[in-house]
């Protein structure tokens, strides 16, 4: 999962939730069904994580037998400590990444890939969504009177509510609540959009917080 482009963090919890058979729910789990190497991996490993239990039983079973020898769990037990040390490599991580990557390219067509692979071609691309706070100076502001005419910085859609807003979306004078999703250079959004930036941050602080305290 790692070498897909996830972070070790949710690589970690998503693995163990699919070879244990868990079932969570979270945003997270979007990066694993929106990205079609994941999906492939993810059914591995559920099925992999029934098999392994299954084989776990098995071994406890075994090991109750008197002429049970330890030689044999300790081999296979070795095995897999020597895997997972090749596999965290720096260089055997890249060689997987790489061979990942490749498949991508080959096999799907590019609206099944990932935003990342699609769009963030380079290190200054950013795909970003800003809500439009009820203080913010884009309210009655048309994303046009916001931005420079030759400015790298493109709306895709304004989201309202339950409404995807398309056609006249650079025209459309927005609203409090509204969600705009822009695609250009990190640099240039980032200061076009420093105020409601700043204040994304913190609602989404917000949020983290009244989740924990739930």
């Amino acid at each position: 999962m790692r070498s897909t482009g996830l972070d070790h963090d949710v690589s970690r919890f998503q693995v163990v939730s699919l070879m244990t058979s868990t079932g969570f729910t979270t945003k997270e789990s979007e990066l694993i069904l929106g990205h079609p190497v994941r999906r492939r991996i993810g059914i591995f490993l559920i099925l992999f994580g029934v098999f392994s239990f299954a084989v776990i039983i098995s071994s406890i079973s075994s090991i109750l037998v008197p002429d049970f020898k330890v030689t044999h769990l300790a081999e296979i037990s070795a095995g897999l400590a020597l895997l997972l040390a090749i596999v965290r490599v720096p260089a055997v991580r890249r060689i997987l990444a790489a061979k990942f990557d490749k498949p991508l390219e080959d096999t799907f067509e590019i609206e099944e890939l990932p935003i990342e692979v699609v769009l963030l071609q380079n290190e200054g691309d950013w795909f970003v969504d800003i809500p439009v706070g009820e203080r913010s100076g884009l309210v009655g502001q048309t994303i046009v009177e916001r931005c420079e005419a030759n400015s790298d910085i493109n709306l895709l859609f304004i989201k309202r509510g339950t409404l995807q807003i398309r056609r006249e979306r650079a025209a459309t004078r927005l609203e409090a609540g509204d969600v705009l999703y822009l695609y250009g250079d990190r640099e240039e959004i980032g200061r076009v959009f420093r105020q409601e930036l700043q204040d994304r941050v913190r609602l989404r602080k917000h949020d983290l917080e009244s989740k924990s305290l739930v």
